[in-house]
């Protein structure tokens, strides 16, 4: 039995939560007994039972979902998932050890703290590891049964790609279910004999995805086919389904993934999934709040700049430019101007470079600052864009580029950011090559995107933007 992608992944997303809630409940209960009913301690009033235990299990409950352990876990390591919640379990119960425990430290009754702290820990800990051990290992069972597999198909059709197939079949807990192979190069005079259907060409790649439901495909091509890959990956570039590659042939493309194994059989996740619906429903909350603030607080220093603008040099001091955003859909960017008017008349489109003797006196302070991109909070606000993700890019490049690089089209799967991890860690294009280093972050980015890395994003930038670290 199957289930659709989308629904698998909400209905264990529901399961995680309704267990955790109630493993916080019981070891909530735990403590409130031991250190209120037990006798053990002094306790001059008594307090309330359940107002408590709500705050507390939806308190951790929120940690775990900012820690990232409410997104689908799909045959996730169980002892990665087990860290987790070491992880963000400590850190709440640290956050409690100062805000609510702080009179107790500072009155001298330290040894009880302690107490406290590592049996509310060990009780946490322990409740909810067991709870998600128990509904993985329950997972295996029905995976080994044939229940909740997910449709896979294969592109090769070499050896290679028949022990992929044997592995899958040979270990149903992992999850796949191996539809047939898909032929990339023109069949050899000696061919093995697959065991599974042919299910199309290279050119019919993307088809077949939609045509079985296939949730992943798995590159599995041989070494003389090496060269193949990067236009594989281009035909399958906007389909909606995990891709994984066998890692030898790794280092023809361009981004950085997470690793996975089939028994000891590599793989890298060049595609994984994106972020959960809840999780991208917080986003565009947090970016419309944020952009409301800067723009509302940042109004004088708005007025200011655009003043400085105007006297510097002639035109408007609002910049406006085509770019592409989420799903290849263009709008209109605004930016403060910091070139001079028709910078591109002689030359058409081309990046900007280091010391660019088109940008004006005025526009080097805003670019060291990052001040020329402020204007942008209105696209956040307006929902074109988010505060943290890809940088958008012109038409003309993302047509020239998609061309030249595998997988460029895959930053256009998420809102285009005001910053993003490649404008923190690396620098303005300048040349393709600073596209291709841009796109491993861009794609790392969206591979592991959560709440915790676009704060971490956020708050390299503001130390960026203090420094005046952009480029003039």
């Amino acid at each position: 039995m199957k289930l659709d992608s989308f629904t698998a992944k909400n209905s264990e997303v529901r399961l995680l939560a309704a267990l955790d809630f109630v493993s916080l409940v019981i070891a909530n209960s735990m403590y409130y007994y031991f250190r209120v009913r037990s006798g053990f301690f002094r306790v001059i009033v008594i307090p309330d039972f359940w107002g408590p235990i709500l705050f507390l299990t939806l308190f951790f409950m929120f940690l775990f979902w900012f820690w990232g352990l409410y997104k689908f876990m799909y045959l996730s390591s169980r002892l990665d998932e087990i860290i987790a919640v070491v992880k963000a379990a400590t850190i709440g119960v640290l956050i409690l050890f100062f805000a609510i425990f702080f009179d107790d430290a500072t009155s001298g009754r330290i040894p009880h703290v302690r107490m406290f702290f590592l049996f509310y820990l060990s009780a946490v800990i322990l409740i909810v590891s067991i709870t998600r051990l128990t509904l993985r290992t329950l997972q295996k069972q029905l995976l080994m049964r044939g229940i909740g597999l997910r449709n896979v198909i294969i592109v090769g059709s070499g050896e290679r790609a028949i022990s992929v197939f044997d592995l899958t079949k040979k270990y149903p807990n992992l999850g796949y279910d191996p539809l047939g192979f898909v032929q990339v190069a023109p069949a050899a005079s000696q061919t093995p004999v697959l065991p599974a259907p042919m299910l199309g060409g290279a050119s019919e790649l993307n088809t077949a995805i939609e045509k079985y439901n296939a949730h992943e495909v798995i590159i599995a091509l041989e070494e003389s086919e090496k060269d193949i890959l990067p236009s594989v990956l281009t035909s399958i570039n906007g389909a909606d389904a995990s891709i994984k590659i066998v890692p030898d042939l790794y280092d023809s493309i361009a981004g950085q993934a997470r690793t996975s194994q089939l028994y000891g059989f590599p793989l890298i996740d060049v595609v994984p999934q994106l972020a959960q619906q809840w999780q991208i429903v917080t986003k565009r909350f947090i970016d419309a709040m944020v952009s409301l603030v800067c723009l509302v607080l940042g109004s004088p220093v708005w007025l200011m700049v655009t003043l400085a603008i105007r006297l510097d040099s002639k035109g408007p001091a609002i910049y406006k430019q085509v770019r592409v955003g989420k799903d290849q859909k263009t709008f209109t960017l605004w930016k403060f101007r910091s070139m001079y008017v028709d910078a591109e008349k002689h030359t058409g489109p081309v990046w900007a470079s280091k010391n660019d003797p088109r940008v004006t006196r005025v526009g080097r302070i805003l670019r060291k600052t990052h001040l020329d991109e402020s204007p942008q909070f209105l696209n956040v606000l307006r929902g074109e864009m988010s505060l943290v993700g890809p940088r958008p890019e012109r038409p003309y490049f993302v047509e020239k580029l998609s061309k030249d690089i595998p997988l460029y089209k895959r930053r256009y799967k998420v809102k285009p950011g005001l910053t993003g991890l490649a404008m923190v860690k690396y620098k303005y294009h300048e040349s393709i090559d600073d596209v291709k280093a841009d796109l491993q972050y861009d794609i790392y980015y969206i591979e592991n995107m959560s709440l915790r890395l676009d704060f971490e994003i956020l708050f390299w930038t503001i130390f960026q933007v203090m420094r005046g670290k952009g480029q003039a």
